[in-house]
């Protein structure tokens, strides 16, 4: 009867006034929506009565809320002629007047719009679900925006309330004698309201009419206390201070970033929550790998992997926790150019430029020949190929660091062949990621556009390429005029306290990461040049410095890693152990048999043994390909079963990394230098 009600509302209202009495006209339409909702035994005089009932509540209701209107009006002038209000006191009765005059307006508005969705959705087809879904979205659509109304309706009426409360503090104040302290504090709250209204910013009102900004329901939930009474008053602190979590329809949780009242410090609890278990959690785990022969890092990998959500799900702030690991990599990359003197990198530059490029190609063909035989896109291939040719430099650090690596004379050092190979593979990084927005399009674009799209591909080569080359000026001019001022300058400030020398090296590492990062170059690039210029000034100023930030490195690594693991899921690796085995076998094996041909092309005769112990560092998967993954899975280029694959033959691969570099340390070098290596 209520359906009934609605339908036969909307079509009295939508008719002139003078057909409003005349029910018999819309016969047909009542008795269509009590078949639907109600049956055939619907009583008809009772279905005249509700409507008739109905249509006279709302037009007597529409009556009266012109009348309101026209006395709000009526009230606006008079407040605006009476000369014994001051003007903020106008403004204020005024601003309060049009408040309701607009919550007037938009109720009419809602009713009338429930009308017309009635009448959309009884008009559509219930089996088409293109058309509910239309309808859908144009609901939400229209509960969003009636929500953002409310929501500024109500700022409103909160502000106009506080300017009530001040305007009747004012008048207490003007009856009595103010002590002199009663002074002194209302100075002080007219300074605090200024200095809020100042660094007050609008951003909702800013950029909710921004393109590309949507309205979405979000839930605001508070942290789960085992205590509620005992924790009733934090609870309410923490509502006060924002520090409650955001959750929206697609399960994405959001943290505050900003306040609105930037005068109150603030601290993300569930950050520091996850830092310091991942610390506590990672001595264990660290310690239990040194005992059984495996490098520390797959203790912390294991952490994460507990912690993470394939296990406890206990780390509620995992972006924050991989931004922080961020700076893990960067510190590991300059200890690596700081260890990487120039006289190395000159000896080795062309073997370095022309090793990765030889088997990033070599990965790509194979790649292809492998889609075209299991019938996959060439977009998914080529990105596919290129993920797996990259490998692992923070790893690698790892294995060289502290190792004695005297080369012979006339032969060349395997780790600088080695180190030099990775930063090369670290600027096809950002060469890649610059040129995936033109991968997605490819990947979407028809044939008539392929050419236009080769050739944006090439415009993007030259520009990575011109911004290489600005880079490397940039380093020349720095080595030659810069870095040996400035460290003097920072050595002679930092005698007795080594804070100076910790934050100027720590500012040139930021420094050079900017750089690159402007010319659109990988950041760790920049990272592992800002060791390379400093380990120009000498090995005492290397050995200085490396033990200044080597801790910080350390601690850095250890969240690193640690967020590494909590992308790594062992069920689905259980599960398709057998595949992901096969998978992660022959990768490792296609990247040793391909660096093995390569080096053995580009190598000199007298350094042929060191192919070896190259090829077997760099046998593994880059851990960056889980944000290659990540990326190119929002973009659509992979699929989600494809992305699993890519994270589980990566997180294998870093596994079997160990022991083949131990075996190949065994094979190719002296005894003195193996105990060293290894």
């Amino acid at each position: 009867m209520r359906v009934t009600g609605f339908i036969s509302l909307w079509t009295l209202v939508s008719l002139p006034c003078g057909q409003l009495a005349n029910p018999a006209e819309h016969e047909d339409v009542v008795k269509h929506a009590i078949k639907l909702h109600r049956g055939k035994g619907a009583v008809i005089a009772q279905r005249k009565q509700w409507v008739l009932e109905s249509c006279r509540k709302l037009s007597g209701l529409l009556r009266q809320k012109n009348v309101v209107l026209n006395k709000l009006k009526n009230a606006i002038r008079a407040v605006e002629k009476d000369a014994g209000l001051s003007d903020e006191e106008k403004l204020f009765q005024v601003h309060t007047f049009e408040i309701f005059q607009k919550e007037l307006n938009e109720s009419e508005n809602s009713v009338f719009q429930a009308i017309h969705g009635l009448q959309r959705a009884l008009q559509g087809d219930y089996k088409d679900v293109v058309n509910m879904k239309e309808s859908s979205r144009q609901r939400l659509e229209a509960l969003r925006e009636a929500a953002i109304k409310e929501e500024m309706e109500y700022v409103e009426l909160l502000a106009a309330e506080k300017h009530q409360v001040e305007a009747l503090k004012n008048m207490q104040h003007q009856n009595k004698s103010l002590s002199m302290l009663d002074e002194i504090l209302e100075d002080v709250r007219k300074a605090a309201d200024r200095l809020e209204e100042e660094i007050e910013e609008h951003a909702f009102d800013d950029n909710k009419s921004v393109r590309g900004v949507n309205f979405e329901a979000v839930l605001r939930v508070e942290e789960d206390e085992a205590n509620s009474k005992r924790n009733a008053s934090k609870r309410e602190v923490e509502d006060d201070l924002g520090l409650s979590m955001l959750i929206d329809s697609q399960n994405n949780q959001y943290i505050l970033t900003k306040p609105r009242d930037s005068t109150i410090p603030r601290a993300d609890h569930h950050f520091i929550k996850d830092i310091v278990t991942i610390g506590m959690l990672s001595l264990p785990c660290g310690w239990l790998c040194t005992t059984i022969g495996l490098p520390t890092m797959f203790g912390y990998i294991i952490c994460g992997v507990l912690l993470g959500p394939s296990g406890l799900n206990s780390i509620k702030s995992i972006v924050q926790v991989e931004t922080l690991g961020e700076f893990g990599v960067f510190f590991t990359l300059f200890l690596v150019g700081l260890e990487f003197s120039p006289e190395r990198l000159r000896k080795v530059w062309k073997i370095s430029l022309q090793g990765p490029c030889y088997m990033t190609v070599l990965m790509i063909a194979f790649g292809l020949l492998w889609g075209h035989l299991l019938q996959i896109r060439p977009t998914q291939s080529v990105f596919i190929s290129t993920c797996l040719s990259l490998s692992s430099t923070p790893l690698v650090s790892r294995f060289l660091a502290g190792s004695v690596r005297g080369d012979k004379e006339g032969d060349i050092d395997y780790s600088s062949v080695l180190l030099g190979m990775l930063v090369m593979q670290d600027v096809q990084l950002g060469l890649f990621i610059a040129v995936m927005p033109t991968l997605i399009q490819a990947g979407v674009s028809t044939h008539s556009s392929i050419f236009k799209e080769i050739l944006r591909i090439l415009i993007l080569i030259g520009q990575i390429l011109f911004s290489l080359a600005a880079v490397f000026l940039i380093c020349l001019v720095i080595k030659t005029y810069l870095i040996g001022p400035y460290y003097r300058k920072l050595h002679a400030e930092s005698k007795g306290n080594k804070e100076i020398l910790i934050l100027g090296i720590t500012a040139f590492i930021f420094l050079m990461l900017t750089i690159t990062e402007l010319l659109d170059v990988s950041m760790e690039l920049g990272c592992f040049l800002a060791g390379a210029l400093i380990s120009s000034q000498g090995h005492m100023v290397s050995e200085e410095i490396m033990s200044c930030i080597e801790p910080i490195r350390d601690f850095l690594a250890i969240i690193f890693f640690a967020s590494i693991g909590l992308h790594v899921f062992p069920t689905f690796v259980i599960y398709e152990l057998t595949v992901l085995l096969f998978l992660t076998l022959s990768v490792v094996i296609m990247k040793f048999v391909l660096a093995v041909l390569v080096l053995s092309l580009i190598l000199p005769k007298t350094s042929q043994y060191i192919k070896w112990i190259v090829s077997a560092g760099l046998a593994q998967v880059s851990e960056f390909s889980f944000v290659l993954g990540s990326r190119a899975r929002r973009a659509g280029i992979i699929s989600r079963e494809v992305y699993l694959l890519i994270l589980s033959v990566t997180t294998l691969s870093l596994l079997l990394a160990p022991a083949l570099w131990r075996a190949a340390i065994m094979k190719c070098v002296p005894r003195p230098e193996r105990r060293s290596s290894t």
